[in-house]
């Protein structure tokens, strides 16, 4: 009879509660009524009234919501149009291509965001809104490559190839046949780039431009000040949003899972019928 013992859950306990303690703690004192963020006051709602009342947070959230709509629709045309194109390929280069194309996700965001800046710097592009929405989707386009490829590799290669038997040519299949079936992990990618994008401070902070301001880069500027309830009430919204969008590309991702049987041949019948002639 095997020895049980608590080690294992006592260690789950401990790391959960290092990891999640101090986000649970901002969680509480954005409700706190005193300005101190260290003294509990009471329950009250006021931070979250004055931060609905701040234009300027609002006015760099919107910023932010621009670029990681900006960056993650980038990010899923070039990760999906790469990811698709490798399985069309075959060159002996092709595992150090891949894996060249993953290092925005390995490479620290300090050393990205210096690259980012002295690149833009060389080929004099203004800094602002543009080099911001370049950096961003260069650094969510893995995000989206991973997950379409994952995709593709789990796809039933028979419905492409029976719609080529009946006379479809391949962008018909693409658009008809693969792109539906890849729509949910392109859609996940989507989610998970926005919220990477949403949260890359470091990155903005060297390329943003003087006259834009995005919501991470405020509020790192107004923690140097000294973080007040309102910086907690801001903090615990983004978390729930992200927190969102994390569930949501989880989902979109286990749905759309490829058909079989009977619904396959169907759809490649479709795909390859021919238009009828217009009447003259």
């Amino acid at each position: 009879m095997k020895n049980r013992t608590k080690l294992p859950n006592i260690y789950i306990g401990v790391v959960t509660a290092v990891l999640y303690l101090p986000i649970v703690l901002v969680i509480i004192y954005s409700f706190n009524e005193s300005k101190i963020s260290s003294v509990w006051g009471g329950f009250s709602l006021k931070w979250y009234e004055t931060l609905f009342r701040d234009a300027a947070m609002f006015e760099a959230l919107g910023n932010s919501i621009v670029l990681a709509l900006c960056a993650s629709l980038g990010a899923a045309v070039i990760g999906t149009l790469g990811a698709y194109g490798f399985t069309k390929v075959q060159l002996r280069t092709k595992s150090a291509v891949e894996y060249v194309s993953m290092l925005p996700i390995m490479i620290p965001e300090i050393i990205l965001g210096m690259v980012f800046m002295t690149f833009f710097a060389l080929i004099g592009l203004p800094f602002g809104m543009t080099t911001l929405i370049l950096a961003h989707t260069a650094f969510c386009v893995p995000y989206v490559y991973m997950l379409v490829k994952a995709r593709l590799v789990g796809m039933d290669k028979s419905l492409a190839e029976a719609a080529r038997d009946l006379g479809a040519g391949e962008v018909r299949v693409f658009f008809d046949i693969t792109l539906p079936l890849l729509v949910p992990a392109i859609l996940s990618g989507m989610l998970l780039s926005f919220a990477m994008s949403l949260d890359a401070v470091i990155i903005s902070i060297f390329v943003t431009g003087v006259n834009v301001n995005t919501l991470p880069i405020k509020v790192y500027t107004q923690i140097k000040t000294g973080v007040t309830p309102e910086i907690n009430a801001l903090c615990t919204l983004m978390l729930g949003a992200t927190i969102i969008l994390v569930v949501l590309s989880n989902v979109l991702g286990k749905v759309g899972k490829p058909r079989t049987g009977k619904q396959h041949k169907e759809t490649a019948e479709r795909s390859a019928a021919p238009v009828p002639a217009q009447p003259q």
